[in-house]
């Protein structure tokens, strides 16, 4: 364990070095090597997620995980957005957008795909299922649909007390979700054969300079996730544009880059039969993704006073729609179906391909 540790601690810190030493730009063998210590610096991340949801126990380590690259991608999008300012009007909305459609078909399909190959069927709590979706249609509807169809702004925009409104609400829903999941109803969200006591046994193992090891470079590796992922964005469009593939295909892969930690622990939980971390993960990250980013982007725009699109067109609408109701159905009966992950996927293809084929 102490080999795998010293080997999670040096490569974000390689990362970290390279990024500062200023090699990248202008250099393709610099840039492969960084996409590698990109890769590298994922599996770090999943590494010592895994070693702090030992220690706090569950749902406490996959809140930590979700929680951790939401904030790293709040402060991503709010320093673009300062930076490149009326031409990043959407940007929030099409990163929200974009990581809420890889969440729930990617990351939840191929979980449901791989564990359902290797386990045949697995079980999960469709009361926590329940309660994380319920909160999620809310906060998708106050952010993405309803400034489609309001009448105050002119376009997918919101005046500034209905901005204000919905940030209030995103926060008071996202909360109240970390409460349930966390304390009152607590129970649904263990894997079948948990308890309390569980917790107490997994502290014991750990012990404290491996946990805030961990926390230290969980925090790091993620960070250096994002930085990577941001500065290989140029190359990465160059090579989309020379393709002749929208733009908009930069924004979906650097999501998939800065998702990529949360889709290994998830299918990893997936194999070993724990579906309901795998679950937790994901409609938790798709929550805090949206729960957290918008009321942050919100009140940076009106500080600010910078304008905001967060309305979706019909076509995403429906889409997004499509795969809401396809994740309530596969998850509604706590069991789960390679069929249900074959048609979340297939959603996924969908979504990309109607973005290169509109």
């Amino acid at each position: 364990m102490k080999q795998l540790l010293q080997w999670t601690i040096i490569i974000p810190a390689l990362s970290w070095i390279l990024f500062f030493s200023g090699l990248i730009e202008g250099s393709s063998i610099f840039q492969i090597i960084a996409s590698i210590l990109l890769i590298l610096s994922v599996m770090s991340a999943v590494h010592h997620s895994e070693i702090i949801a030992e220690r706090v126990g569950e749902p406490y380590g996959t809140i930590i995980l979700a929680v951790s690259i939401t904030v790293i991608e709040v402060s991503i999008i709010i320093s673009l957005m300062m930076s490149d300012g009326p031409e990043a009007v959407s940007l929030a909305r099409d990163t929200v957008y974009a990581a809420t459609m890889l969440i729930l078909n990617g990351i939840i399909g191929l979980c449901l795909l791989i564990g359902g190959l290797k386990h045949y069927e697995q079980n999960f709590s469709a009361s926590s299922v329940t309660i994380g979706l319920v909160s999620l249609i809310s906060i998708i509807v106050f952010t993405l649909v309803f400034p489609t169809f309001t009448e105050s702004v002119s376009g997918s925009y919101y005046s500034e007390p209905q901005l204000v409104f919905a940030s209030i609400a995103c926060i008071i829903i996202y909360f109240s979700f970390l409460f349930a999941q966390t304390t009152r109803y607590r129970q649904y969200f263990l894997t079948d054969g948990e308890d309390e006591n569980d917790d107490t046994a997994n502290r014991i193992t750990i012990n404290n300079k491996t946990f805030y090891t961990s926390l230290v470079f969980l925090i790091v590796s993620l960070g250096i996730v994002v930085l990577l992922a941001k500065t290989l964005s140029p190359t990465i469009e160059t090579i989309i544009v020379s393709y002749r593939l929208p733009k908009s295909l930069v924004g979906v892969i650097i999501a998939i880059i800065i998702l990529l930690p949360e889709a290994v622990a998830a299918i990893i939980a997936a194999r070993k039969n724990r579906l309901q971390t795998s679950i937790n993960l994901a409609l938790g990250s798709a929550l805090a993704s949206i729960g957290l980013t918008i009321p942050s982007v919100a009140a940076v725009c009106i500080i600010m006073d910078m304008p905001i699109i967060l309305g979706l067109d019909i076509k995403s609408i429906v889409l997004l729609a499509l795969s809401v109701f396809t994740v309530m159905l596969s998850l509604s009966k706590g069991k789960s179906n390679i069929v249900y992950g074959v048609v979340l996927l297939v959603n996924l293809f969908a979504f990309i391909f109607l973005m290169i084929y509109p």
